[in-house]
């Protein structure tokens, strides 16, 4: 594990942490040919992934432009990517005229989507999940493209059946994740029409102490809440590894796409992370349901065997998580639902 610290005292040391590249990072960085623009940067990992790519490129002594592209709602975001050395440009997606007049840049990282409101909202949902993708898909079709996607796109697999893998059919459940794979689809299609290299990324879940499946765990650990076990697994990645491993993957793009899941190797138990947090914060924790025998999860041993396995522990995650929580520290504010078994966001 990389020489981080026991606890997080405040954002910074997180973001340090979060944005700290590995030596297989900058050593890509050295060989790789381009500049790189991330669309949709100002995301949950966008900003410290421009930031990594960023140092990686410094710490290789290469000159590559990292530029992050977003609507930009947040101020601060733009402020703090442009002192950290990236080129900003603010604008909409959805409007045909900006992404045209977008430059021509060698590696595209596409963060864009729509999960939060999903339910109700069904239009927006696959506009951003669907058509936005057929949009960048054709207008970077001489770029290598890696397009987030998520393991939503599979159904439930068995608990003892490993996760599904890249290979396994997709059968994705609720509007959401029906976008989802709409999404993929749009980049496979312009991926064999443009000869473009893609590689989409199926992750499932990256977690930082401000926002996560284990932050979601321990707010109700915290706060007393009863935690339904139904949803009883899941997978689960610390974000600086998810960092590394998306921005090297850049190397695997290929046409027709190439596809990848990303997350931690663990089938994690909701219930002994909760009694693990419990434990850290002095909380009793409140347990309800049994869990059913299947669960959102995916197979990570191809992402692995190429790109290695994730850095730091789920134990230490755990502890970093519990820490941050019972401190009071500051959070996102936005629940996974990873809990969510229906496919209503």
């Amino acid at each position: 594990m990389k020489n981080y610290p026991k606890y997080f005292s405040n954002e910074e040391e997180l973001e340090e942490a979060l944005s700290r590249p590995t030596p297989k990072l900058v050593k890509m960085m050295k060989e790789l040919d381009g500049d790189f623009m991330l669309l949709g940067v100002a995301g949950k990992m966008g900003v410290s992934m421009a930031k990594m790519a960023k140092r990686a490129c410094d710490e290789a002594g290469v000159s590559k432009k990292i530029i992050g592209v977003s609507r930009f709602s947040s101020p601060e975001q733009q402020s703090f990517l442009e002192e950290s050395g990236i080129e900003t440009i603010k604008g909409d997606l959805l409007d045909l005229d900006f992404i045209k007049i977008l430059p021509d840049v060698k590696n595209i990282i596409y963060l864009a989507g729509m999960k939060f409101g999903t339910d109700g909202n069904e239009s927006y949902t696959w506009a951003m999940n669907s058509y936005l993708p057929g949009l960048v898909v054709d207008r970077f079709k001489n770029s290598r493209i890696v397009a987030f996607s998520t393991g939503c796109v599979y159904p439930l697999a068995k608990i003892n059946s490993g996760g599904c893998k890249e290979s396994d059919a997709t059968g994705p459940i609720g509007e959401y994740a029906e976008s989802c794979l709409g999404r993929e689809r749009l980049f496979e299609y312009g991926s064999l029409k443009n000869g473009t290299e893609v590689i989409l990324i199926r992750l499932n879940y990256a977690v930082e102490m401000r926002y996560g499946v284990l932050v979601d765990i321990a707010n109700k650990v915290k706060d007393g809440e009863t935690i339904d076990l139904t949803m009883g697994y899941a997978n689960v990645i610390w974000q600086g590894d998810a960092n590394d491993m998306i921005l090297r993957s850049i190397q695997l793009c290929s046409s027709p796409a190439n596809h990848l899941n990303v997350s931690g190797a663990e089938t994690v138990s909701v219930a002994e992370v909760a009694k693990k947090l419990g434990e850290i914060m002095g909380k009793y924790v409140k347990l309800t349901g049994k869990e059913a025998d299947s669960a959102l999860l995916v197979n990570t041993s191809k992402s692995h065997k190429i790109l290695g396995k994730p850095s730091v522990p789920l134990d230490q995650v755990i502890a970093w998580t519990g820490d941050w929580i019972d401190k009071g520290n500051r959070l996102l504010g936005k629940a996974t639902h990873f809990e969510v078994r229906d496919g209503k966001y």
